[in-house]
This record gives structure tokens, sequence and C-alpha cells, in this order.
């Protein structure tokens, strides 16, 4: 089986079923899915009926099933990113979800039976109809569509429906978030080290086989196709992340310069609540990020890693700007930390840390427990490297970074990068990788990544003969400025799938100074994500949960997980604190009879609206957006 995937398909649509048609030249190949039994099998172009409605569709994300029964998820736009290798890399930016379920043909007959059978019947139509009925689900799919009076009398169904309504805002959440990448000829899932060290039978694989399945982050919806090998053509993996691509020239001498980072959808997350390792050892916001050359046939690779703080600990939101972080105090962190590294040295090799944390505050507990299991231990393969970003460039003083790049220049130089010629003789190995980490592995981070990415850069274009002995890369100011903001254009997209806004200190990666517009910038920034980790993380990890497969939505359970009834705290204690607060002003604007009076007046609402505050803020935990689908605490 050749390592591709249908590039062009054709979706034919009947009341009974999907056809999947593939446009490719040579090819007869049609996927048919049963939209009531589900059975996916492949046919041919003559099975197709005339009277399917047909639409344009770019690839097949993969299947869910919600309350109201399985939907097809497929890709209908895609914008072009680049080429590479005669490749062409692809952006999905638009989906449709698509009900298995037909239109509301047969929405009088089961008004009439709810009627008939009114009854008795409430347990009879769930049994009956097992949420699977299209009515229903035509219902639960479309914002327009009145949910019939008989149906609205049923307190379940009426549940059901919503929760149905939530958790297709849950998936379109999810696929709203820019950065999901495909290929239907190339596997964008590894880097090429371990592209070039494989078998013929791996060369062989399709496309969803062969993957790292770390970075795949449709395989849950491509389960049952992944079931079937004689339809692995149509399933195409999808990675998320970011991927950018220039064609660049100095010197005259021109090369192709690639960066892809692949974000990890093991322990995938939202920033505040997903921190350090599950019990499998998968860090948290995990992504590794590839750069790549590609000069007159010559390849080379320069490959780093960023993760959570590999132990168990959290940091849960509860209305304060930065909570404090908790380190699990009954977890074998042990377990966990050698699980990790024992992956990543299998995959990567030698492992450098470089810890970004803060060495004193609340931070220092967690870079103090980061040393004190790497000496435990006593691996020779992992070096571990503390630096106190914010201590050391403080008072905008960036340039004192110089101070950490030489400290790590000769294991930089010992890791080295990949490089094959234009024979395709492997001319070097990377022995080991960069393990960057701060609290977020964003913005600290991202900006290390960028200087050793730099070097490893300015080291391969000398071999490979584009820069001239001497030269810096520094001093090539229209590479500079290509090489600048595609890093920070890296920044951001990372940032905004975990945080939720774009990234800080991109000013510096842009321009290559602090700059006082650069700290406006970033206060913004840091207003927005305060305002996303407190009052819509829930909802967004829940999307994820959902998207991933760590929640499965299951029609038949009795009781709902989003609909878990809030306390009356919750709406009347904000209401007393608003009241409160505007009874102060307004005893301030219009003054009593005295002096006294009005003083004693603001006093009392004064205390009242700060009493509630503190309150509020004492409970922060309860009044923030909690995840509801996945309810254990994501530190194990």
């Amino acid at each position: 089986m050749a390592a591709t995937t249908y590039e062009r398909l054709k979706l034919h649509i009947t009341t009974e079923k999907f056809y999947v048609e593939a446009c490719d030249d040579g090819v007869d190949d049609v996927l048919i899915i049963d939209r009531v039994s589900t059975e996916v099998t492949l046919s041919v172009k003559k099975d197709i009926p005339p009277s399917a409605v047909t639409r344009t569709i770019f690839g097949i994300l993969g299947t869910i099933h919600l309350v109201a029964g399985n939907y097809l998820i497929v890709i209908t736009k895609k914008i072009k990113i680049g080429e590479f290798f005669n490749h062409v890399i692809w952006k999905a930016t638009d989906f449709d979800i698509l009900s298995y379920k037909k239109t509301m043909l047969h929405l009088t007959d089961i008004q009439m039976k709810v009627q008939t059978k009114s009854d008795n019947s409430r347990s009879e139509i769930q049994i009956e109809h097992k949420w699977g009925v299209e009515e229903i689900a035509d219902c639960a799919n479309a914002d327009t569509v009145a949910v019939p009076e008989t149906l609205d009398t049923q307190p379940e169904v009426s549940v059901k429906l919503q929760d149905n309504k939530t958790f297709l805002a849950m998936i379109n959440h999810v696929l709203s978030v820019d950065g999901f990448y495909f290929s239907t000829t190339y596997d964008l899932t590894h880097t090429l080290q371990r592209l070039s060290n494989t078998s013929p039978e791996f060369q062989e694989m399709s496309l969803l086989e062969r993957a790292d399945q770390r970075f795949v982050w449709n395989g849950h919806l491509l389960r049952e196709l992944s079931a079937q090998p004689e339809v692995h053509r149509f399933a195409l993996p999808v990675l998320h992340g970011f991927i950018t691509m220039h064609s660049c020239s100095i010197n005259g001498k021109y090369f192709d310069w690639i960066l892809i980072s692949r974000r990890s959808c093991f322990r995938a997350g939202v920033r505040y609540y997903v921190r350090g390792i599950d019990s499998e050892g998968h860090a948290a916001n995990f992504v590794e990020t590839e750069q790549i050359v590609h000069y007159n046939g010559s390849k080379a690779s320069f490959v780093q890693t960023r993760g959570s703080i590999p132990v168990f600990w959290s940091q849960r939101p509860n209305l304060k700007y930065k909570p404090r972080p908790q380190i699990n105090k009954v977890a074998n962190h042990m377990d966990g930390f050698q699980r990790h590294f024992d992956s990543q040295l299998i995959i990567y090799g030698k492992q450098v840390i470089l810890n970004l944390v803060n060495q004193k505050g609340s931070e220092k507990p967690l870079e103090q427990a980061f040393a004190t299991m790497v000496s435990s231990l006593g691996n020779g393969m992992i070096r571990y490297i503390a630096f106190d970003f914010h201590k050391e460039c403080k008072n905008m003083r960036w340039d004192r970074l110089s101070i950490l790049l030489d400290r790590v220049a000769e294991m930089q130089d010992e890791l080295s990068y990949f490089l094959v010629d234009s024979t395709g003789k492997v001319v070097t190995n990377q022995e080991g990788v960069f393990r960057s980490n701060c609290m977020d592995c964003l913005d600290r981070t991202n900006v290390i990544q960028s200087l050793l990415a730099r070097r490893s850069l300015q080291a391969q274009l000398q071999r490979l003969g584009v820069l001239h002995v001497g030269q810096k890369l520094e001093e090539q100011d229209e590479f500079e400025k290509i090489y600048k903001n595609a890093w920070a254009d890296n920044a951001n997209a990372c940032a905004k799938q975990y945080a939720g806004t774009g990234a800080l200190k991109t000013d510096f990666t842009r321009t290559g100074k602090r700059t006082q517009l650069g700290l406006v910038k970033d206060g913004w920034n840091s207003l927005i994500r305060y305002y996303k980790n407190n009052f819509s993380d829930g909802f967004r990890q829940d999307a994820i949960d959902l998207f991933l497969g760590n929640y499965s939505v299951d029609e038949l359970e009795s009781h709902s997980p989003l609909s878990v009834p809030r306390d009356l705290k919750f709406l009347a204690l904000p209401i007393i604190m608003v009241v409160a607060f505007s009874m102060c002003i307004i005893c301030l604007l219009m003054a009593g009879d005295t002096w006294t009076e009005t003083l004693a007046y603001v006093l009392f609402w004064g205390v009242a609206s700060v009493g509630t505050f503190f309150i509020i803020l004492y409970n922060g935990k309860d009044f923030v957006d909690a995840p509801r689908l996945v309810q254990k605490e994501k530190i194990d």
C-alpha cells in the first residue's frame, strides 16, 4: 500500500448513505458510510446513485458519536502553505459536521408516538430510539428548528437536546482554533531524522499506520477507518501546531527554510487545567519543533522539544492573577518522571534540560523538584541547567540571554544536527535535544528556542556553503526579518492553542530587542489570558477532551455532566457586590444632610462591597469556569 491518501474527493449524500468518491487519476474507489447501521465499506463509482447531492471536500477528519448519534467531520476549505521535497502542505481552514441521521421526514410519526404513549412512554421512547432518532438529531443540530411541543414535556428529552447542541459547539470550538495541517503525500508527524531511519516495510505503510500517534490530532476520530486497512487511503492524519515555509536567498544562493511545531495530543489541554505529567509520563503542552533547511538537494534539520515540568503538579485557576502551583504530596513522582524521560531518550537521545522558571517565589519549589528528580535519577544522558530568565533579563537586559547561550554552546555542538546530502547519504545525526520549559512552556521557552535554532542554522548554512566563512546570520537583514517573524508567529500559534491568546515577549523575537510598546501589548494579552483562564477555559478543556476521546458520550447516561446545578452563591454574591459598590458610589455623589451621615452610608456600602469581594476571592475555585466532562484533577 502506497504511503499516500487520496487528494481529490467528492462527497455524495443520500438519505441512506454517505459516498466519498476518490477523484485521483485512475482510481475507482468509493468509501460508503451507512447512515443507519454506521457500517463502513469500500465500493466503486458505479454504486453512487445519480440522485445524490454532491459537493467537493478535501479530506475526512473522522467521525464522532454524540447524544443524537454519529457525525461525519470533513474538511471543506484549505490553503496551501507551501511545498518541500515536492510534497504540498495544506492548512485546513473550514470544516463541516454532518449528522448521520436523516432530515425530519418522520417527525410527525414521532409526535404521534409520543402522544399515543404519553402515559407510559418516557422510558420506551428512550429505548426505542436510543437517542439516535434522526428527527431528534436534526433538532439538536439546528438552532432554527423548533422542538416539538410534545417533546418539550419530556424534561430528559430537552436536556439531551441541549447537551447535543453543547457537544457540537465544543467540536466546532476545537475546529475553530487555527493550526490544523495535513499532506496527502508526506508524513508530517515525523522528523527528517526519524524518516531517514526506517525500513522498506515502514515506507509501504499508509500515512495513518506509520504516523507518530503523539501528533495525530484526529486519531480518535479516525478509529473506525483505522480498523479497516482497505480504506486507509481515505484516512487523513492531521497535525495541530504550526508550519511555515519560506524560499530564502543569501549571497545569491536560494534555499528553503521550514519551521514545524507538532503539538502532542497526549495530555493536551488548556493552560491552568493541564500541568505536569500523567501516570504514563506524558507532559502537558508537549511540542516538538523542527527547523529544516533544503539546499541543492541537501537537507538539514534541528529538533527541539518543550513540555511542562515533568512532576505531578497543578495550578488550578481561582480568580487570582497567578494561582500558586501545588505539587502533589502523595504521588510517586519518580515513576512518572522516569517514564517520561525513558520515552524521550528512546525517541530523541540525549536530553539537555533548560529550566527557565523563577528561582524564587511560587515557582521556586518546582525548580527545586525538577533539579532533585534529575539528580535522583542519575542518568548521564540527562543534563540539567536552571536559568532564571526573569532575574537575568530584568530591566529589559535581554542581551544577557547570551549568558545561557555561551553556557550551552559546547553541549549544542555535541548534540549536533541532522544532515543528509543530495545523494541521500546521512552526513551527521542529531544526538539529542534541548528540552526547554518555563511555567507555561510558551513565552520564555520560545525566545530561547529561537536563539538556539539560529545558532544551529548558522552552522548548517556555513557547512552547506550558503554562508561564507566569517559571515553572521544576524547580518543578513532580509533573512533575519523572515526568521524572526516566523518564530514570533510560531510563538503566537502555540500560545493561542494552549493559553487562548497570542504569546508574550514577541517584540524581542521579531526585532531582537524589548520595547515599551511590546510591554503594553504583553499587558493586554495578560489581561485577556486572565479572563479566559478563569471564565472560559472549562469549556475549552471539555472541548479538547471530547475531541480527543478523553470523554465519550453515552446517550443512555442517566445524569448529564453538563447540567450540574450551581449553588445560589454563584449568582447572589456577585450581585450583592455590584449593588453594594453601586450604592457606595451613589452615596458619594448624592451627599446626605450631614457629612457624618454620608460617611456612615459610604462606609457601610464600602465595607459590604469589599467584604463580598474577599469572600468571592476566598472561594475563587468555585466561581471559575471548570471542566465538567473529565472531573478528576488532571495531575495523575
